[in-house]
């Protein structure tokens, strides 16, 4: 049982914020110590990628703009823990830190949202799609090279806005986000993991906290799942053997099943003009070696043309 008050970090956005409540709801039903007042405090913290809306991830620091912050804060003991959406985690976490708690995975598939059609095909040519993701433009390009992909970025709320104003003709947003938020019914369709591929650690959400706090890191554990935690190892193991980030649109999904894992991985080209693909599968145990077997076959699959990218 924990001994003192929780201070739990999270971005300020809606979406951060109901994902936080979430857990904390999660914390208080595993310990209902913790629902006496002052236990739990919530501290919303602004990042970096909250204030930048007008510029790519890419062309400020990456995708590690969402938790610098929050990161900061852990390590200088103004919160105890933070909540994240495991797609915006850096592969490689600060020394001192350590992801303690893989939440059970939602629905990682994206929603299509738009005025003027219910999917991707039903776009005329020529249509605007508004995404500032390298691995959403690449795959949307990948299928109608015809279509043209304009910047869009902000949280969810802001997107549907800009949507709702016309600076775009359609976006794509995770799924289970908008049914975070409550806002599942703007979209207009859904689109099948077959069609296009998630972002590494799309769905779930992960709890980082300080790697010496083993009062809580052992207070955390009945939150967690561990089918999940291998599935975000697998597809972060992936990540790391392609030096992923920002810049390189990767898109990956571990799917498990009676004690094993099936990984896919895609590689692209920014402007969707070429795509490399890796398909393995094994024991859930082998998670991060299976992880590392894919992204080492997409680095191949990629050679010289994927290695520039990273440059």
């Amino acid at each position: 049982m924990l001994s003192r008050p929780l201070r739990i970090g999270t971005r300020s956005s809606p979406m951060a914020m109901a994902q936080t409540h979430l857990v904390r709801d999660r914390l208080v039903a595993a310990h209902p110590a913790l629902a006496e007042p002052g236990a739990v405090e919530i501290a919303p913290i602004t990042t970096v990628a909250d204030k930048v809306l007008d510029r790519p991830l890419s062309a400020i620091g990456g995708k590690g703009l969402f938790t610098k912050e929050l990161e900061a804060a852990l390590l200088d003991g103004r919160i105890d823990l933070a909540v994240h959406s495991m797609k915006d985690v850096e592969t490689w976490l600060p020394a001192g830190l350590v992801l303690a708690c893989i939440l059970p995975r939602d629905d990682p598939r994206e929603a299509f949202l738009s005025p003027a059609a219910s999917d991707l095909d039903g776009l005329p040519p020529g249509a605007r799609v508004g995404t500032s993701s390298l691995r959403r433009s690449a795959q949307v390009l990948l299928r109608r090279p015809d279509l043209r992909i304009v910047p869009l970025r902000g949280n969810a709320n802001t997107r549907l806005r800009k949507l709702a104003e016309g600076a775009c003709d359609a976006t794509l947003l995770a799924l289970c986000g908008l049914r975070r938020i409550g806002l599942a019914d703007e979209a207009r369709g859904v689109i099948e993991v077959d069609a296009m591929l998630p972002a590494p650690g799309q769905g779930a959400l992960g709890i980082e906290c300080r790697e010496a706090d083993e009062e809580l890191i052992a207070a955390l554990q009945p939150l967690a799942c561990p089918v999940s935690s291998a599935s975000l190892a697998a597809e972060r193991a992936l990540l790391a053997a392609l030096d992923g980030s920002c810049r390189t649109p990767v898109a990956a999904l571990a799917e498990p099943g009676s004690g094993r894992l099936r990984l896919r991985g895609l590689l692209f080209m920014p402007d969707g003009s070429r795509s490399w693909a890796a398909d393995v599968g094994g024991p859930l145990a082998d998670a991060v070696p299976l992880g590392r077997e894919a992204g080492e076959r997409l680095r191949r699959e990629g050679g010289a043309t994927y290695e520039a990218l990273l440059r």
